[in-house]
């Protein structure tokens, strides 16, 4: 049974420069998510991440409690599935 989802998610606050992407990328390989993590021009960061959802959950809650990461808000949807293999930054 295949339970995976993908999210489409923009993350908004004190994203940039401060390890956002270095900690997801780690932590996303160590839950066996797969997607991708890029900086954006305004300062937010995007992130497409697939897999079971509580592990995304656990990847949201994992940054969140990042010590100099300081998540305001984040705009998240589902999307359709990819075949990928890996979770890296664009």
């Amino acid at each position: 049974m295949n339970n995976k989802i993908r999210r489409h998610i923009i993350f908004y606050g004190r994203v940039q420069g401060v390890g956002f992407r270095y900690y997801s990328v780690n932590k996303a390989r160590q839950l066996g998510l797969t997607g991708w993590v890029k900086n954006l021009y305004d300062g937010s960061v995007e992130m497409e991440v697939q897999g079971e959802e509580f592990k995304i959950d656990e990847l949201i809650m994992f940054m969140e409690k990042r010590q100099y990461v300081h998540i305001e808000n984040f705009d998240a949807k589902s999307i359709p599935l990819e075949e990928e293999y890996d979770f890296y930054e664009k």
